[in-house]
């Protein structure tokens, strides 16, 4: 659906993007993630067509992206970062100017406007002034414009910017369930662990390069393989035991441990790579006179991969 191969923009001396080649299937939930500059925007603005690139080739949905960008326009929804909205408008009328704009037949209008405002539950909001909603419902509206002519590809520029605790999980809902409709998105945010929960794929990027696309289980793991080592668990120690600093130096050596490292009341442990089971680092604790309040496997994350790739270890 999407698909790119070398494409490079430039302004002036600053290389915002260079050689960006990625592919992002049917379905596919692409997060797009990188530092402020990285290149996301740019990258957005060129496959929906309102930018050129210097060298390369794209394609949406199998057209090429310079010469067929108005057949483009119509199967694609761009979503931007800051949504400029019509203050006087109410939602419905919000709706109908866009369901306009894209030649659909006016008898059509309100079934359609009635099933994307179903979909990103403002049918409630339908008369309300655009300018009233909260900042969750208006990027909710703008989820919404970019639905009204059933488009198969979304580009969604940082979708949950601003938003509170609890419009960041209706929208990460939202963009679930476009997935799960078959449509490609690809969604660019800052909060990974938004996107760790949503995207079935991720590409992360820096000063222009892309380091990485791929599955987010592939970023993980080649995240453990390149600090070499294997689970990590954290031990909370009771206020009786041991204490973590002299529980570190006693398993300082011990061939099955990578690193040990205290943390107020608990020690965090990286197994060595190949070192299977948990039996053993209880085992160590207890017999070094530590008294477990708690022991749990921590698993790698989406923002360990993110750190690794950018500082070029993963590359």
């Amino acid at each position: 659906m999407i698909q790119t191969r070398g494409i490079t923009k430039r302004y002036g001396k600053l290389v915002a993007l260079n050689d960006l080649t990625l592919d992002i299937g049917p379905g596919e939930v692409f997060g797009f993630i990188g530092p402020n500059g990285a290149g996301k925007t740019t990258a957005m603005k060129i496959l929906a067509c309102l930018m050129k690139p210097d060298a390369g080739s794209a394609s949406v949905c199998g057209l090429d992206i310079t010469k067929e960008p108005d057949q483009i326009r119509r199967m694609i929804g761009y979503m931007p970062d800051f949504l400029g909205v019509y203050d006087d408008l109410t939602v419905d009328e919000y709706l109908q100017f866009f369901a306009a704009a894209f030649d659909i037949p006016r008898r059509e209008r309100p079934k359609i406007i009635g099933q994307v405002l179903e979909l990103t539950d403002l049918t409630e909001k339908q008369h309300a002034l655009v300018d009233g909603l909260s900042r969750g419902m208006q990027q909710r509206l703008g989820v919404a414009r970019v639905l009204v002519h059933d488009p198969k590809v979304l580009f969604l520029d940082e979708p949950a910017s601003g938003l509170d605790p609890r419009a960041r999980i209706e929208m990460r809902s939202l963009l679930t369930e476009l997935g799960r409709m078959g449509k490609s998105l690809m969604v660019s945010s800052h909060i990974l662990t938004e996107l760790a929960e949503m995207c079935t794929s991720i590409g992360i990027i820096e000063r222009g390069k892309l380091l990485y696309a791929g599955s987010i289980d592939e970023a993980l793991a080649k995240t453990k393989a390149a600090r070499g080592e294997g689970d990590r668990i954290r031990v909370t120690l009771e206020e009786s035991s041991v204490s973590a600093g002299d529980l570190a130096a006693a398993l300082a050596g011990e061939p099955r441990f990578a690193r040990v490292a205290p943390d107020g009341r608990a020690l965090v442990i990286d197994l060595a790579a190949g070192a299977h089971g948990h039996h053993f680092v209880i085992e160590a604790l207890l017999t070094r006179g530590a008294k477990i309040a708690a022991f749990e496997p921590q698993e790698v994350k989406l923002e360990d991969a993110f750190l690794k790739l950018t500082t070029g270890a993963l590359q």
